[in-house]
C-alpha cells in the first residue's frame, strides 16, 4: 500500500529545499541522496515483476471527445475550469501547468517528489501534492473534482489517481493529446530535430528560444513553450500570450515497439524507486509529435541519436517522416538544408546535388505533395538563406553577411559564438520571413529580425558562463553527444582563442557510450586538456560493461585523465587554477547530467582559496 500524500501548505513564499554539504552535493551513492525537509514520508514502489512491467506500459490517452474539446476551449471563457496535473514535477508537464495557470485555469497537480520546477508554480498559486492520492482531486468531501488530468509519460496506467478519473468519468489526457488540443487552433509553430552535428547544425531549444524572443520584440503576442530555462523570459520556459501563433519545441521521440516501451516504463519506476540513478523527465518519450497539426515545421537536423530506443538512423528518418506527414494543408516546412539527414525526409526530386558533391534541398514557391512549401536555410549558397562572411565580434559572439538566394540582404551580429548558433538565427530569419509573406515586405521583416536578434542573450546550459575569478572563465553547457560536443568546443574557440581551454565532460548514459564510443573520442581535438568523470546511468542499468574509464584511455589528442568523482573534479581543478590564478584558462563542463553542478562548486571553491590567499 502506498502511503497518501503529504500536501505541502506555506504561509508565504515556499522554502528552497536545503543546500547540499560541497561534500554530498556532487557524487554521492543513490541511498543517500537528501530529501526536501518539507517532505516527511519516503514513498516506497514496490518492485514490478515482467509481468506487471508489461501490464503498466500500455498507457493511453482517453479518445477526445466533445467533453474534452469544451474543457480546452473553457480556457478562453470566463469560467475555468479545474485541470489536474498527474506527474508535475517534470520539465515539460510543469510547463504546461504553467501556461494553464496564466490562461486562466484552475491548476492542481502531484508528483513523487518535490523538483525544483514545482517552485513557481506553488508561488502562481497551484495546488500540489508530494505523493499520488485520491484526495489529490477531491474538493468539499469529493462532492468537485476536476474537469480533466494530463498525465506525465512516466506516470503508469495504474496509478491510484488515473484509476480514480477514469471510474468516476473524468477526461484522461495523455501530455501529447493535451498538448495536441490545446494548440490546435492556433497557428503552431514546431521546432524539431536531433543534436548538432558536425559543428554545423542547430538545437532546437536555442533556435525555439530565439524565435520566441524576436516574435514577441516584435510586438506578436505569441505563445511558446521551449524546453530549456530563457532567462530573457519572465515565465522561464514559457510566454502566455493571447495571439495566434504558438511556438513549440517537441522532441520527436518515439518507442515504436512493446519491448522499446517496456524499457522507458521500466526506466521510469527505477527512478521513482530512488534507486542508482537520479530523477529525469520521461516526457521526451512519448512521441508528442504525432498529434500535433503544425501551421510551420522547423527541421534543424537530422542523425541518430536516442541509441537506447533507436535501432540506427533510419529508424529517427522513419520518425520524422511521419512527423512531416502532420503539417497542415498549405503549410511551410523550414528545413536545414546543409543537413544530410534532413535532407533525406523529402522525396529525391526535391534534393540537389552541391559544388562538393554533397545533397542539399531545393526551396520550393510550388507545395510539396500538394500539401506544404519548403524553405531553406545553411552556410551553403545552395539554400534560400544562407550565411556569408562569418566572423567573431568584439562581444564573443559571431557576424555574418545574411544572403537570400545569393544576395546579400543584412549584417547579422549575435551575442552568442559558434557556426551551430549562426544557424539558429538562420532558422529565425526562414521561419519569420515565412511567416508574414503576406504582411510585410521581406526587407522589412529581415530589419525587424536582425534587430533583435542582436539582443538575444540565449538559454541556460548552453554555453552559459557561470563566472569569473582572475584569469579563469567557467563555462557549463548542455552538451552529451559527439556532434553536441564538436560544436560547442569550436564555439569555444572562435570566442577565446588564446585561452587554455580545459574540458570536464561526464558521458550520459551507458549505451550512448558504448555506442558511440569512437565518435566521442575524437570530438575532442579543440581542447587542450580533457577531463572524463563516471558515466550518469540516468535511466540505464550498465550492461555494456563500460566506464568513463574507457573513454579517457581512447582519447588520443588532447591529453586526458579519468577522475570518477565530481567532488574530485573540484577539489583537483581548484588546486590546479590556484597555482597560477592569473592564466588565463576557459574551463568548460559538459553533460546533461549532474556535472551541471561543478562550475559553481568550482567557481565558490576558487574564490574561497584566492580570498584567503590573497589576505
Amino acid at each position: 500500500m502506498i502511503d497518501g500524500p503529504k500536501q505541502v501548505q506555506f504561509p508565504g513564499k515556499m522554502p528552497s529545499p536545503p543546500a547540499a554539504s560541497p561534500s554530498t552535493s556532487l557524487h554521492f551513492p543513490a541511498t543517500s541522496r537528501q530529501k526536501p525537509s518539507f517532505i516527511t514520508k519516503r514513498i516506497r514502489i514496490p518492485a514490478l515483476t515482467s509481468k506487471e512491467h508489461a501490464r503498466r506500459v500500455s498507457l493511453c490517452a482517453t479518445p477526445m471527445d466533445r467533453r474534452s474539446q469544451a474543457i480546452v476551449d473553457s480556457g478562453n471563457r470566463e469560467d475555468k475550469c479545474w485541470v489536474h496535473f498527474v506527474g508535475i514535477g517534470g520539465c515539460g508537464l510543469s510547463a504546461l501547468a504553467m501556461l494553464a495557470l496564466k490562461q486562466g485555469y484552475e491548476v492542481s497537480g502531484s508528483d513523487i517528489m518535490w523538483s525544483s520546477f514545482m517552485d513557481g508554480l506553488h508561488e502562481a498559486g497551484a495546488r500540489l501534492y508530494v505523493g499520488h492520492s485520491v484526495s489529490n482531486m477531491q474538493k468539499h468531501n469529493g462532492l468537485i473534482l476536476p474537469k480533466a488530468i494530463v498525465v506525465s509519460s512516466a506516470i503508469p496506467q495504474d496509478n491510484v489517481e488515473i484509476l480514480y478519473a477514469k471510474s468516476v468519468g473524468v477526461i484522461v489526457y495523455k501530455r501529447d493529446y493535451w498538448l495536441a488540443k490545446l494548440t490546435e487552433h492556433y497557428n503552431l509553430i514546431a521546432i524539431s530535430g536531433t543534436h548538432v552535428q558536425l559543428c554545423k547544425y542547430s538545437g532546437k531549444s536555442t533556435t525555439a528560444s530565439m524565435l520566441a524572443y524576436v516574435l514577441k520584440a516584435m510586438g506578436d503576442d505569441i505563445t511558446a513553450v521551449v524546453g530549456a530555462h530563457v532567462p530573457q523570459f519572465a515565465g522561464g520556459n514559457i510566454i502566455c500570450g493571447s495571439g495566434r501563433n504558438f511556438v513549440l519545441e517537441i522532441s520527436v521521440i518515439y518507442p515504436e515497439t512493446r519491448q522499446q516501451k517496456l524499457n522507458v516504463y521500466s526506466a521510469a519506476f527505477r527512478l521513482m524507486m530512488f534507486e542508482d540513478i537520479m530523477f529525469v523527465n520521461a516526457d521526451e518519450y512519448d512521441g508528442c509529435f504525432l498529434e500535433l497539426l503544425p501551421y510551420i515545421a522547423v527541421v534543424t537536423n537530422v542523425e541518430w541519436e536516442h541509441v537506447d530506443i533507436f535501432e540506427n538512423e533510419e529508424a529517427v528518418i522513419s520518425i520524422f517522416k511521419r512527423f512531416l506527414t502532420q503539417i497542415r494543408a498549405g503549410g511551410h516546412l523550414v528545413l536545414c538544408g546543409d543537413s544530410v539527414g534532413a535532407c533525406s525526409l523529402l522525396d529525391y526530386n526535391k534534393r540537389i546535388a552541391g559544388p562538393d558533391n554533397s545533397i542539399h534541398v531545393k526551396s520550393s514557391l510550388e507545395p510539396c505533395n500538394d500539401r506544404y512549401r519548403v524553405t531553406t536555410y545553411g552556410i551553403s549558397s545552395i539554400n534560400e538563406w544562407h550565411a556569408s562572411a562569418l566572423r567573431s565580434n568584439s562581444q564573443g559572439g559571431s557576424d555574418y553577411q545574411l544572403c537570400h538566394w545569393g544576395c546579400p540582404v543584412a549584417d547579422i551580429s549575435l551575442q552568442m559564438p559558434g557556426v551551430h548558433n549562426v544557424l539558429n538565427s538562420l532558422a529565425v530569419v526562414a521561419t519569420v520571413t515565412t511567416l508574414f509573406s503576406n504582411q510585410r515586405h521581406i526587407t522589412e521583416s529581415v530589419d525587424f529580425v536582425r534587430l533583435h536578434l542582436s539582443n538575444f542573450k540565449g538559454v541556460s546550459r548552453r554555453f552559459e558562463m557561470i563566472g569569473k575569478v582572475h584569469g579563469c572563465h567557467i563555462f557549463d553547457d548542455y552538451a552529451h553527444h559527439p556532434s553536441e560536443v564538436r560544436a560547442v568546443l569550436q564555439a569555444a574557440r572562435q570566442g577565446f582563442q588564446y585561452k587554455e581551454l580545459l574540458v570536464v565532460f561526464q558521458p550520459h548514459t551507458y549505451s550512448r557510450l558504448a555506442t558511440l564510443h569512437k565518435e566521442f573520442a575524437n570530438a575532442f581535438s579543440d581542447a587542450d586538456l580533457v577531463v572524463v568523470t563516471e558515466i550518469y546511468g540516468a535511466r540505464e542499468m550498465n550492461r555494456w560493461n563500460i566506464s568513463g574509464r574507457d573513454l579517457a584511455n581512447s582519447i588520443i589528442d588532447p591529453s586526458s585523465e579519468y577522475i570518477p568523482s565530481l567532488v574530485d573534479v573540484v577539489e583537483k581543478l581548484s588546486l590546479y587554477i590556484s597555482k597560477d590564478p592569473d592564466r588565463e584558462t576557459l574551463i568548460l563542463t559538459l553533460g546533461a547530467g549532474d556535472i551541471t553542478t561543478v562550475g559553481r562548486e568550482l567557481l565558490q571553491k576558487l574564490q574561497q582559496r584566492l580570498q584567503k590567499s590573497d589576505s
